[in-house]
């Protein structure tokens, strides 16, 4: 195990196309590239067909699908010999049950009943002894015609493509199906009971995934033993912790997994703006959605917003985020997540269980982060409680009984249960549902973020960005991972119609009289992701259409969906891409948004890479990649493409800024070379303040306790290009001995000098590319 944290790593999204072994072929691109240490999306073993990993079934092995343990410590090896390190994608909080003969644990529980080793493992509610699984397919007859398919095969309980254990001395030959099923220690119900109840907390609103208690030590211990396997014999240097707001304390969780394994550890906590992590998390901080929202942020032009506005106003599309934050909400506490409202208000023991649910509901609804963490910081459990009950008042009397039982127990079942959900409701309420619906600029609607602050002033990212320095030197940072909901590149191009409003505004228009889905806000998206992704297949925009439609919950969803309205939105992406005058007037508008779209990848990327924290590049992001959300963004990666590319850099070539994206892949190598090989230590953070008519146009800062380390970058291109460029701007550069260069270009900076002070002038400094990599030279000798 190395002892110091990654200078960068690179996320590799694992599954049937991307196996251990093919990973390790990977390692010398890797290492060519610059990355210090490869992080690996979950490799335990998951659910048959896994796309992804975070389905685990198993986690005493490595996923025989993804090579099996020799693969994984055949990996490990080509990376020591390279000198890189390995961090691993953890998921504590569930496990898949979808299919109960893939899952040990769940088999024994469902054949043995709470009398099962394993029903401790599992956050079951026995107080009705039986456990209802809601599998049944249900025409409006709960279930009753899916029963009659019953049977009996091979010793289990079989309906359709299902198999179910059966508990031991209940099934003799020549058995009823229905009287063995009613023997067993489950009850197969019709799906649509999860809607009212559930006897298992679940990931989300996904039946599918069961909560695992993790807060009892003999399951963590059984749940981590492979993981801390691969630590002890140093085949690990970190761990990514998934979803730590699920488990029912978090804090005691990353306690005990710090005591047994002390290497580098960050959690997937998505922080609201100026929330910190809790101060006794173990932890080297988040996974790094807090960085998206600054650095995404600050390329967004603030002067947009009314233009934009006025552009959903006039459609119809919501523009107020927070009425629509807390639609979303309540629709996911009183609808999504009902069942787990029911559970926690039946601990009440209220007399009026409908008005101890509306309670509970509007106070999970109320959070202004996606959790509390009790008794420490009850700043948001306070606020929580004070926004029920201006919005409730007639519920003042159940809030106040259930204030009071959970102020004399803050580590009772109550107050963990509302903290456990309070994180549900926040994500499925506003994520998957407020993000859909409020779609005025869908650049800013991302996991961490806040689109009703419309940007990141350059002062405020400063900021942050000391903050982090000084706080989490340590944490991760991102700009795209396997949660966003969009790639990085394409919200760096929307982030252009902020600059264009009422061009864009135009356009939008023009194109509605041709092809117009039937929902604004569907709508106005589906423009939106055609401009940023453009081009895109037919079949890609119509998948992320469809999933779109049903987050959003409006004219169809996942549980309630609309056959007729389905086919339309299924329909309308090859109706406009087959449209030749619509399809010229798109790709129009795209060519005058693409180039400063490229330069805001590069800013971004840039500002990332160079700045504090530890840098993650997602699989292919070193190239411009125009991914919507998952499962788009899984999408097999062209390494061999890369390596060539990445050649030809290592030959000298020194690229232009086109569609090829390999001018990003020249900063990425720059900057992450320059991070694990170049010798300079980038500790602390120094903001560069540039003068001049276009001051406001760059973004730059200096690292290093010398200073002697620059990211300069170009911000807002097209109003710049407007107000006639550069001009007579110029940039401060920490003074001191040694000549600066451009490791982008190879040019030498020659500062002007004043009064012993030195200043680049940016019309020179960013004449090739619209970013620098500066580092100070000594002089020789």
């Amino acid at each position: 195990m190395r002892a110091k944290a990654p200078t960068s790593t690179y996320r590799l999204q694992l599954g049937p196309a991307l196996t251990l072994t093919r990973a390790a072929e990977l390692v010398g691109y890797l290492h060519r590239l610059g990355v210090d240490t490869a992080y690996l999306s979950p490799i335990l073993t998951a659910a048959p067909g896994s796309e992804h990993g975070y389905d685990v079934v198993d986690p005493t092995e490595v996923s025989p699908a993804l090579g099996g343990d020799p693969a994984r410590a055949a990996l490990v090896e080509r990376l020591r010999a390279h000198g890189m390190g390995v961090v691993v994608d953890i998921v504590p909080n569930h496990m898949s049950v979808a299919a109960p003969a893939a899952n040990p644990w769940w088999w024994d529980v469902l054949r043995h009943g709470r009398d099962s080793a394993y029903a401790r493992c599992f956050d079951i509610d026995w107080s009705q002894d039986v456990l209802q699984l809601p599998v049944l397919a249900d025409d409006g007859d709960d279930g009753a015609a899916a029963l009659a398919k019953l049977g009996i095969a091979d010793g289990c309980l079989t309906y359709e493509d299902h198999r179910f254990p059966l508990a031991p001395g209940t099934h003799r030959a020549g058995d009823n199906p229905a009287d063995v099923h009613a023997r067993q220690h489950y009850r197969l119900v019709s799906w649509r009971r999860a809607r009212t109840r559930l006897d298992y907390r679940r990931f989300f609103d996904i039946t599918g995934l069961a909560g695992v208690r993790m807060e009892d030590p003999d399951v963590f211990t059984a749940g981590h033993a492979e993981i801390l396997r691969w630590a002890e014999r140093g085949e690990l240097d970190g761990l990514r912790v998934d979803h730590p707001d699920g488990l029912a304390d978090p804090g005691a969780y990353l306690r005990r997994l710090r005591e047994r394994f002390p290497g580098w550890i960050v959690a997937e906590k998505i922080l609201e703006p100026g929330e910190d992590l809790p101060a006794s998390w173990p932890v080297a901080g988040t996974t790094g959605y807090d960085a998206l929202r600054e650095v995404c942020g600050v390329f967004v032009d603030p002067a947009g917003e009314p233009g934009l506005t006025a552009l959903a106003d006039s459609l119809g599309v919501p523009t107020d985020h927070a009425a629509a934050k807390a639609e979303g909400r309540r629709m996911a506490a009183r609808e999504l997540l009902r069942p787990e409202v029911v559970r926690i208000a039946a601990l009440l023991d209220h007399p009026e269980p409908d008005r101890a649910e509306d309670a509970v509901a509007e106070l999970l609804a109320s959070f202004p982060a996606y959790r509390s963490y009790l008794p420490e910081g009850r700043a948001a459990w306070d606020t929580a409680l004070a926004q029920a009950r201006a919005a409730r008042p007639d519920l003042a009397d159940v809030l106040a009984a259930l204030d009071a039982r959970v102020r004399a127990e803050p580590e009772g079942e109550p107050a963990l249960r509302v903290q456990q959900t309070s994180g549900m409701v926040m994500a499925k309420g506003t994520e998957d549902t407020a993000f859909y619906r409020a779609t005025r600029m869908v650049a800013l609607n991302e996991v961490g973020g806040d689109p009703a602050r419309f940007g990141v002033p350059v002062a405020e990212f400063h900021a942050a960005q000391a903050r982090r320095e000084s706080a989490w030197p340590h944490t991760m940072t991102t700009l795209s991972t396997h949660d966003t909901k969009r790639s990085e590149d394409v919200r760096a191009r929307l982030a252009v119609l902020s600059e264009i409003p009422e061009e864009f505004a135009a356009a939008v228009r023009r194109w509605r009289e041709r092809r117009a889905l039937p929902d604004p806000a569907l709508d106005l998206l589906a423009w939106q992701t055609l401009v940023g992704t453009w081009p895109i297949s037919a079949d890609r925009l119509r998948d992320y259409l469809l999933k779109a439609a049903h987050e959003q919950k409006v004219r169809t969803s996942w549980l309630d969906p609309d056959p007729e309205f389905d086919a339309e939105v299924a329909a309308w992406p090859e109706r406009v891409l087959s449209d030749d005058d619509l399809c010229a007037d798109v790709a129009a508008f795209v060519g005058r948004v693409r180039a400063a779209g490229w330069s805001n990848a590069l800013g971004q990327k840039l500002l990332q890479l160079v700045g504090p924290g530890v840098p993650d590049v997602y699989q292919g992001t070193e190239l411009w990649d125009l991914s919507l959300v998952d499962p788009d963004n899984r999408r097999p990666v062209d390494f061999t493409l890369r390596e060539c590319l990445l050649e030809r850099l290592e030959r000298g070539h020194v690229p232009e800024v086109d569609a090829t994206g390999e001018a990003k892949l020249h900063v990425v190598r720059q900057a992450l070379l320059l991070r694990r090989d170049g010798g300079r230590d980038l500790r602390g953070y120094l903001p560069l303040e540039p003068s001049g008519p276009a001051a406001a146009h760059a973004v730059a800062f200096a690292r290093g306790p010398e200073r002697d380390v620059a990211a300069v970058a170009t911000r807002l291109p097209l109003g710049l290009a407007r107000a006639g460029g550069w001009r007579d701007t110029v940039l401060p550069l920490p003074t001191g001995p040694g000549t600066w260069t451009d490791l982008l270009t190879g040019q030498v900076v020659a500062p002007e000098r004043t009064d012993g002070f030195c200043a680049a002038r940016l019309e020179s400094l960013l004449a090739r590319y619209p970013v620098a990599l500066l580092v100070r030279r000594q002089p020789s000798g």
